[in-house]
């Protein structure tokens, strides 16, 4: 009897044994991060391959047509200049005598205008005088031809004065000309951006096929847009006027809303990259670019189409192939097969597999998710990773 109360111990605690470390080794529940199944906006939607850039509607590089010391620098870097203000002039004195050289050249040619033009209606009179004596012959007809000749001669030389003058005025209209080659004013209402060089520094036009720096670099921020990249792929889905959203690294809470204005119609082919397709886009609110740089960086979202109130889960709980992770009762995960519709990088529509309410697994990537495990909500940021 005792023999046999010993055994049963002996088997109690082995029993007890064998259940603690049953409990305290079997597999814990998974803890998984799920989304309700409900309904909502989604939206099909593209974005660029490359960070965008915001670009001024107008912006231009400026430098003198000539090369020169700088001898007015009429603005500074982040002033407001007027269409038609005088931004920077090289010395030119060379030039401003050509042109006073000019000026006499054309009064001279003017003077001698009339005096040949004077001589010229003299002899065009005595021209008629002698013909007149020539009628009631007071004098011979080589007298009439010489006086004739004379007189034609005369009117010539007055005509030849005139073109003179008209050579004259060319030569100091030319003059003007070449001064405005080293003379640079805004050509639209802007911003000054840049300034290379300084007041007696010597600025340097850039020579066909050699990139230098512009002398001047002129924003007008008014007016802004953004240029993208887009894969090549989605191009043909693309078209002028289709609704967008830009965000902005500088402003990552606030989209601005956009529209499509230009597609590229080529494929830029870059070293080593995809090839992409340029898209241009506006913000559709002037008023929100106020304190928006040129050259920001900025990603582009264009939206192909919008479905509201359809069934949809996050696109992070789609496996491939169309199938999901479902939380069962039980806490055991089960695999749905479901048919799909649009979708962007937020949500994806839901035709077919699923039911409001029910919970898709969002947290895929964490280490033995799969159908079939025993899994249980996540409680805390560390139960999701």
């Amino acid at each position: 009897m005792k023999l046999f109360s010993r055994l049963l111990v002996v088997l109690v605690v082995v029993a007890v044994i064998g259940v603690a470390l049953w409990w305290f080794t079997r597999p814990q529940p998974i803890a998984v991060a799920v989304k309700e199944v409900g309904r909502g906006l989604v939206e099909a939607s593209i974005a660029n391959t490359r960070a965008g850039t915001v670009e001024a509607c107008q912006r231009t590089k400026l430098s003198t047509i000539l090369g020169g010391r700088i001898e007015i620098l009429a603005v500074k870097e982040g002033d407001q200049v007027r269409k038609g203000q005088l931004l920077m002039k090289l010395w030119n004195d060379d030039q401003k005598a050509q042109q006073t050289l000019a000026a006499s050249q054309v009064e001279l040619a003017r003077r001698r205008v009339a005096e040949a033009c004077t001589v010229a209606a003299n002899a065009v009179r005595e021209a008629a005088r002698i013909a007149g004596l020539r009628q009631q012959n007071f004098v011979s007809i080589s007298k009439e031809d010489q006086a004739r000749t004379e007189a034609d001669a005369k009117s010539a030389a007055c005509e030849t004065a005139k073109a003179d003058v008209r050579q004259a005025e060319a030569r100091l209209a030319a003059t003007r000309v070449e001064q405005g080659r080293t003379v640079l004013y805004a050509p639209f209402d802007g911003t000054v951006a840049k300034i290379v060089g300084e007041i007696g520094e010597y600025s340097t036009p850039s020579p066909p096929g050699v990139s230098m720096p512009p002398a001047i670099d002129l924003i007008d921020q008014s007016c802004l847009y953004v240029k993208a990249p887009m894969d090549e792929v989605d191009a043909p889905k693309i078209q002028v006027g289709q609704v967008a959203r830009i965000t902005l690294d500088a402003f990552a809470k606030k989209p601005f809303k956009a529209r499509v204005k230009r597609v590229a119609p080529y494929v830029s082919a870059v070293e080593k990259q995809a090839r992409t397709v340029e898209v241009e886009v506006d913000f559709a609110d002037p008023a929100e670019i106020k304190g928006l740089l040129v050259g920001y960086s900025a990603d582009v979202e264009i939206v192909l189409d919008v479905r509201d109130q359809v069934l949809r889960v996050p696109t992070a709980a789609l496996l491939e192939g169309g199938r999901v992770l479902i939380m069962g009762r039980d806490g055991v995960l089960e695999e749905r097969k479901v048919r799909t519709g649009i979708a962007n990088w937020e949500y994806t529509e839901v035709l077919e597999g699923l039911q409001p309410g029910e919970k898709v697994v969002t947290s895929l990537e964490k280490e033995g998710v799969k159908a079939g495990i025993k899994a249980r909500l996540a409680e805390s940021a560390d139960d999701k990773k």
